[in-house]
């Protein structure tokens, strides 16, 4: 049984695959409805996802063994029976880099030891706003409470295809012989405004605390850095994921329109 909490993640969850999967019951429980909820009740209806009224005590112990950041349901949860573990959206690496190596372009996001779920969450929201292909995250050492990154990814979790691999060494090794070129985000590194992004490129994103490996550091093509001038000493890991990831697509697009004129 899959528990999901937080009005975008609810909302998106019912719009995915994860409801429609063959022996999925999804249906929903609230209490006290809100504008907002009556939306998402609205939307349930069309969708054919029964709705009951309860009361917030019952919320209350359904989410009681969920994290923290999931246990504040809003007054409503969306509970589906017969689901997959998660509600994330993970994917088979190697079949997943042969789809995206025919495309003329394509943007990978690879988290080394990202291990806070807000921060995977928020870089996933990113990801799926500025068009990222897919997501890599080490089987170890990195966030595994979907929940909290489900609810921190306002639900992008549920779009954007997550790939989990053994070896992060590995997986560059093979993003780099399907073509992509590779940019770990490092301070000290070229400043990004003189960057100009490969059509084909993979970014990765060091810890919170430590960056990035030394082994994965020299897989680089290019270390890059993001030039600020606050009293702190770097971004949040997730902030710099969006600049970052927007700074690729920009450069993508303006690289492909040259191409095309």
């Amino acid at each position: 049984m899959q528990i999901i909490t937080g009005f975008h993640a609810v909302e998106e969850v019912m719009r995915s695959a994860m409801c429609t999967a063959d022996g999925a019951k999804p249906h929903i429980e609230y209490a006290k409805p809100g504008p907002r909820i009556k939306k998402i009740l609205e939307n349930a209806k069309k969708r054919n996802i029964p709705a009951k009224e309860t009361t917030i005590a019952e919320l209350d112990r359904l989410t009681a063994n969920l994290s923290k950041t999931a246990q504040d349901h809003r007054g409503i949860v969306l509970i589906i029976e017969g689901a997959q573990k998660t509600a994330q959206n993970f994917v088979q690496f190697e079949q997943t880099l042969a789809e995206i190596s025919k495309k003329d372009s394509s943007i990978v996001i690879m988290l080394d030891s990202v291990t806070d779920p807000h921060n995977v969450g928020a870089i996933i929201r990113s990801c799926d706003q500025f068009g990222a292909d897919l997501v890599v995250m080490p089987e170890r050492r990195g966030a595994s409470e979907s929940n909290v990154i489900m609810r921190s990814s306002a639900g992008a979790a549920a779009w954007v295809p997550q790939a989990v691999v053994v070896n992060l060494n590995r997986a560059v090794e093979q993003l780099k012989d399907a073509g992509f070129w590779i940019y770990g985000a490092d301070a000290g590194g070229t400043p990004l405004k003189e960057i100009e992004f490969s059509n084909k490129a993979v970014i990765i994103m060091g810890s919170e605390g430590t960056g990035m490996s030394r082994l994965l550091r020299e897989k680089c093509d290019v270390i890059l850095s993001i030039s600020t001038c606050g009293k702190l000493d770097s971004l949040n890991v997730s902030v710099a994921a969006g600049v970052l990831l927007y700074e690729a697509t920009r450069s993508i697009s303006v690289t492909e329109h040259k191409t095309e004129r």
